[in-house]
């Protein structure tokens, strides 16, 4: 774990350290596009984090990447010339959102910081410039192509174009709907979980037991139970429970909660320290026992709302919105998706899942069946299985709207190809003698004033 967090921190720190690593290197410029300067130790780091990140280095890679980061000097010249608008507000929030990765990686601000030998503020000020001209590098790039469309006779043209022996094969795909209902608890049982969790309280609160040792015996919670239920958290992050985060930072400091309820189950939580947005924080989690009553209820609602599908008389998508539990497939209307997007092969779905589908056929919903959801707590679904492809080879019939996509992409890469080829002999360019003989570069920058 440790190996693995000072790594990344390498990978992020790369610029933050940039003056440490000019120094060692004998740092100077490669190149200058208009006003905007290449430094070598930039072009090195750059080598270095594409390494770290477990990608291939391209062949000859110091020129191929040296001309891709005089490419994105020419787009935000570009694109400062346009006043293509960059806010505070999306630099601030790009930036918030990268320490807060790093914090959560490392286990804490404090250690992160150690680690960096940086504040968090003096962090997020190194990496400030980069992150605004990568952004405008981007939006640049967009704006070139906003309009570009592709014609059904230009996907058939490019289809036609690739040797038949390279056309890629397609396991078997399918487009599979979900509807999950996870099985709620008895009233006892929800009480006897809140009154445990008020009993925990009332021990801590009498100097008993300290709060930190009552989560490490009594918390449900698999992901903080160890280290006493501590955690992070950011008042704007937005993959905390809203109940949750919003009864954590309602406490002052050292103050516990009552027994709150979230998607989890039921919390108490001690507000350790808090600095504007981040606070530290502990909590205890129980989990209502669920039954096997429970369940079966939870399947009767599921089996009631499959005779309704099957008569027509619910869409799947509004028994999605209406009574699924899984907060993820109610963005993609219950679909489950894959790398493919909304297409999932075999071996991207639960095993558990698997047997099912050769039963059922494309049109059908599955008898409701019992699975290990959220935190492998039992859950209840059925499934709708919408399509299903046979292996083969790619075809147009078939496989029109991936065909279009690498179309449309290749297409949008030779305009950006055509802007750069009308652009670049505008702006004034000088590369360093050791990189003139980059063929990359001299057929991308023919004109470059010579060091």
């Amino acid at each position: 774990m440790k190996k693995l967090i000072v790594l990344s921190l390498m990978i992020f720190a790369a610029v933050s350290l940039h003056a440490q690593t000019a120094k060692l290197l004998a740092d100077k410029i490669v190149a200058i596009v208009g006003d905007k300067i290449v430094l070598r130790s930039d072009l090195l780091n750059y080598i270095d984090d594409i390494k770290r990140q477990g990608n291939e280095v391209p062949p000859n890679a110091e020129c191929v990447l040296l001309e891709k980061m005089m490419q994105d000097k020419a787009l935000i010249l570009q694109a400062e010339k346009d006043s293509l608008p960059v806010s505070d507000e999306e630099i601030e929030a790009e930036l918030d959102q990268r320490v807060r990765y790093f914090i959560m990686q490392y286990g804490g601000k404090e250690a992160f910081e150690q680690i960096a030998g940086r504040t968090i503020y003096q962090v997020k000020e190194d990496f400030r410039r980069s992150i605004k001209e990568g952004k405008l590098a981007k939006d640049m790039r967009s704006k070139i192509i906003e309009n570009v469309k592709i014609t059904p006779n230009e996907v058939r043209d490019f289809y036609q174009k690739i040797p038949k022996d390279s056309l890629p094969f397609y396991e078997t795909e399918l487009v599979i709907g979900q509807i999950v209902v996870n099985p709620k608890a008895g009233r006892e049982l929800e009480k006897f979980a809140q009154d445990e969790l008020a009993d925990y309280r009332k021990q801590i609160e009498a100097g008993q037991k300290t709060f930190e040792t009552m989560a490490r015996l009594y918390s449900e919670d698999p992901g903080s139970k160890q280290n006493g239920g501590r955690y992070e958290i950011n008042k704007n992050e937005k993959t905390w429970d809203p109940d949750f985060k919003n009864a954590a930072f309602r406490l002052k400091e050292g103050q516990i909660s009552p027994v709150i309820k979230s998607k989890f189950g039921y919390h108490i939580i001690q507000m350790i320290s808090r600095n504007g947005d981040d606070a530290v924080i502990r909590h205890i989690l129980r989990v209502p026992q669920i039954l096997d009553e429970d369940i079966d209820a939870s399947k009767a609602k599921l089996d009631s709302i499959r005779s309704k599908l099957i008569a027509g008389t619910l869409s799947f998508g509004e028994a999605v919105d209406k009574f699924s539990d899984d907060q993820n497939s109610k963005f993609t209307a219950g679909i489950i998706t894959g790398q493919s997007g909304n297409s999932v092969t075999i071996d991207e779905l639960d095993k558990d899942l698997v047997p099912y589908l050769d039963k059922l056929k494309v049109g059908e919903f599955s008898q409701p069946m019992i699975f290990k959801g959220d935190q492998e707590k039992a859950a209840v679904r059925i499934v709708y299985l919408q399509s299903k492809t046979e292996p083969h080879r790619e075809n147009l019939r078939d496989d029109y709207d991936r065909v279009a996509q690498r179309a449309l992409a290749e297409k949008k890469e030779k305009l950006v190809d055509k802007w750069f080829a009308e652009k670049l002999p505008t702006f004034y360019v000088m590369v360093d003698k050791d990189y003139q003989q980059c063929e990359s570069i001299q057929k991308q920058f023919p004109n470059f004033v010579s060091k």
